[in-house]
């Protein structure tokens, strides 16, 4: 056991290293001059000290292994730069922290929603296997999965936003208010949308994964066992095939944690909402590489604590695994 985590934990970080470096050469791989960008139409006015002033100081008159040796430095420290847009050099890491917050909100709620709809729909399909519920659930969710993330939130906010009015087109909040109650309401509020949204785009996956899942335990000795004992269809189908079929689905969560992570940055933008992808896009825009690397950074971690997760979850869930290892 401990010497499968070490070597788990070996492939997490080998995996980590080269994220970190890939966060770091790609936002320099972009064309564009960030220079300009930070001094907008001024630059071409600007003397030559000026320029060599500004690029000293955000270190872009150095070489670029310099610049990575540099910037694996400051990460060790906990240190992710400033921000070129934001004014005053602000801190990457406190614009990150401002923004995550909203992200984790979106990404939690509809992740969570999705997955245990999914399973839930995917497993009750397996069970009417063949039969028109079963056919009718697979061809719509099926459909479902060939729309976009982007394309069903540019559907959602002229018919759900626009024309019956039910929930805002766009934004986090309204305005702050003194209320800290009335403030939660407005912020769900405004999160209600983004977050169909995105349960909708990764509902069609969770119920895939479960209802292929559920098909092969139905098949198995134990649930004809199970039968036999004269145990209820329900008992069989939730309590034994069901947790059976778990193991796939929670592979399918870890994945689908970064998948809707990548479609979060176009939902964000969509709605205009304050998080970490709406960021990113901001970020590429105004060539920001501290922010950029910063938020991959975060990205990152994220999809690899999921991994781990997972890992850890596996032997928990099947006493198999547990013997193997």
């Amino acid at each position: 056991m401990r010497k499968s985590l070490w070597r788990r934990l070996a492939e997490y970080g080998i995996t980590l290293f080269l994220a970190i470096s890939l966060n770091f050469f790609l936002p320099h791989a972009m064309p564009g001059d960030p220079l300009a960008l930070l001094a907008g139409e001024a630059v071409h006015q600007m003397g030559a000290e000026r320029i060599a002033e500004l690029m000293h100081t955000y270190g872009l008159d150095r070489p670029l292994s310099e610049q990575y040796l540099l910037y694996l430095g400051r990460l060790v420290r906990g240190d992710l730069g400033q921000s070129y847009r934001y004014s005053g050099g602000q801190p990457v890491l406190s614009v990150l922290l401002n923004r995550l917050g909203w992200t984790t909100l979106l990404v939690a709620v509809s992740l969570s929603l999705a997955t245990v709809a999914g399973s839930l729909l995917g497993a009750w399909a397996a069970w009417r296997h063949g039969q028109a519920s079963d056919l009718g659930l697979v061809s719509a969710l099926f459909a479902l999965r060939a729309m976009p993330s982007f394309w069903l939130a540019m559907i959602a906010i002229p018919l759900l936003a626009v024309r019956w009015r039910l929930f805002p087109s766009g934004d986090s909040y309204t305005i702050p208010r003194l209320n800290g109650f009335d403030n939660l309401m407005d912020i769900l509020y405004h999160a209600i949308l983004p977050i169909i949204v995105l349960t909708l785009s990764q509902l069609p996956s969770a119920f895939a994964v479960m209802r292929s899942s559920m098909l092969g335990a139905l098949n198995a000795g134990f649930v004809t066992v199970a039968r036999a004992k004269g145990l209820r269809e329900r008992a069989v189908l939730y309590r034994h095939a069901m947790r059976a079929a778990l193991l796939p689905a929670v592979t399918a969560f870890a994945l689908d944690f970064g998948q809707m992570l990548g479609g979060v940055t176009l939902i964000e933008t969509v709605f205009n909402y304050r998080g970490l992808g709406n960021m990113m896009f901001e970020a590429v825009k105004a060539r920001d590489y501290p922010l950029l690397q910063g938020g991959f950074l975060f990205l990152t971690l994220g999809v690899l604590a999921m991994n781990l997760l997972a890992d850890w979850l596996y032997p928990r869930l099947d006493p198999r695994l547990r013997e193997r290892q």
